[in-house]
């Protein structure tokens, strides 16, 4: 099993359990949804999301996300899921809180 994440809003989980999907909005723009690996999280959080709050994190499980998955990029290669995600692929929910310094680290749940 290959691990990826993904941040999303706690909002936007709520719907995807409803539908049993999950789309998130790049997907609709960018034609896919951005995914980290365990190395990488940590540095797009506090690049892109620094002090935001109602965060979660997602655990995906690769093996069983339906989409294809392609990993791209220039410098690192991210994993992107074209398509939505079945959300019997994510093993873990953890709660994504931001320290009182805006910064984020990699909560233990992830790491256990």
């Amino acid at each position: 099993m290959t691990l990826i994440l993904h941040i999303t809003r706690c909002e936007e989980w709520e719907k995807a359990k409803i539908s049993g999907f999950y789309r998130g909005d790049t997907l609709d723009s960018e034609g896919f949804i951005h995914c980290s690996t365990l190395t990488q999280v940590i540095k797009v959080a506090n690049f892109r999301f620094r002090n935001q709050r109602d965060l979660l994190l997602l655990c995906i499980d690769s093996e069983k996300v339906e989409a294809e998955i392609r990993y791209e990029g220039v410098e690192d290669l991210f994993p992107h899921i074209y398509g939505a995600l079945n959300v019997d692929a994510v093993l873990n929910v953890v709660e994504f809180a931001c320290g009182e310094d805006g910064f984020f680290e990699l909560p233990q749940a992830v790491v256990d």
